[in-house]
Order: structure tokens, then sequence, then C-alpha cells
């Protein structure tokens, strides 16, 4: 099983990389969190990883934070969460935040998330509010960079787009997003779009 992966970024899309190590290419599914840290195509990366077997097929998830694998692996435990909806869920809320949500049993955050229903939202809150009161003391963690704003954007929409929203909502709620904020990051300019289309 894999656990861990160290090589060149070959190519890099939201929510899913492409890692030469030592010539061969891994195909490693990511959080959008994980996606932008990782670094640019030509860099090298590290990754913790999470093997998940099928009878059909094996397919790796990455992580750049052991938090973040560790709600991973607790998310896909729930009864109905796969490990798409799981990537899912931590590239539409901060782990923090996520954490917060859980422990707060705030329903309205949950289901803010993109494919997060009231069920849904209900089962995390019921499964994981204890389980994850070990994390609710840590120390933060640091927001992602500012980045250039055309880049910032082009990401911004990758992203929305990758989670299932339409082009055009997309843009107007990006473009609401930065007018509104002086120097985005990635990670708050995204959860501001998402409230944004949520209106």
């Amino acid at each position: 099983m894999i656990a861990f992966l160290r090589g060149r970024i070959l190519d890099k899309q939201p929510n899913q990389l492409i890692v030469d190590v030592q010539g061969v290419g891994y195909l490693v599914h990511v959080p959008l969190s994980t996606f932008y840290e990782a670094g640019d195509i030509g860099q090298d990366a590290a990754l913790r990883i999470y093997t998940h077997v099928r009878e059909e097929s094996l397919q790796l998830y990455g992580f750049l934070t052991l938090l973040e694998q560790q709600l991973f692996e607790r998310l896909i435990n729930i009864s109905g969460i796969g490990p798409k909806l799981a990537v899912a869920v931590l590239s539409g809320i901060e782990p923090r935040d996520f954490i917060g949500a859980v422990q707060r049993s705030d329903l309205a955050r949950l289901t803010a998330i993109p494919g997060v229903g009231r069920k849904t939202a209900e089962r995390v809150i019921l499964e994981l509010k204890d389980r994850l009161a070990q994390f609710a003391t840590d120390p933060g963690e640091q927001p992602a960079p500012a980045r250039k704003s055309e880049q910032l954007r082009d990401d911004l929409l990758s992203a929305l787009q990758n989670l299932g929203y339409h082009r055009p909502p997309a843009e107007k709620a990006i473009d609401a997003t930065l007018a509104a904020m002086d120097t985005p990051t990635f990670e708050h300019a995204l959860k501001a779009a998402l409230r944004e289309l949520m209106r």
C-alpha cells in the first residue's frame, strides 16, 4: 500500500496531480488546498497518500498535511460518503473551519459545501463530533499566500467549475469577490466566492 510519494509535479489540475517518482507517473486526487499549495509544474512535492482499493481500480488520494488526511479518513468511514465527496468537502471548507462547524453542529455551514445535503451534514455531525474534539484546540494553519490577480482568477474559476458550478455565475461571483478584497488569498477568495454563489 502506498502511504507517501515524493517526486516532481508533471501536471496539475484542480483536484488532481500527476507526480513523477523516478520515471513513474502517479495520478493523485487532492483537495483544492493541497492542489494550490503543492507547488507548480516542474517542482518537487511530498504528499501523504491514502490508497483506496476497489475491485476494479486503485486510486491515490494525496494531502500536504496530516490533518487533512485524518479528516479525509474519518469522512470516508461515514456511511454514504466516498472518497470523491470527502475530497469535495475538504475543497469547500478549510480544515479548521470544518472542525469548528462540526463541533458547533452548524448545519448551515456544512450544507453550504457543494454536494453536501442536510442528511449528509447530520450524519457528519453525529459521527464526527466526538472524534474531532482532539483537533479543536490545535493551532490553526497558515493561510495560502497571495497570488497575482490573473492567475488567482483562473485558479478560482477552475476550482468552481470542478465543484460543479457553471462558468457564467462562477465568473460573476469571482469578479464580485475580487473587487471586494484588497489582498485576497486563494482559500479566502474561494470561500467568499462560494458564499456569493449561495446568495
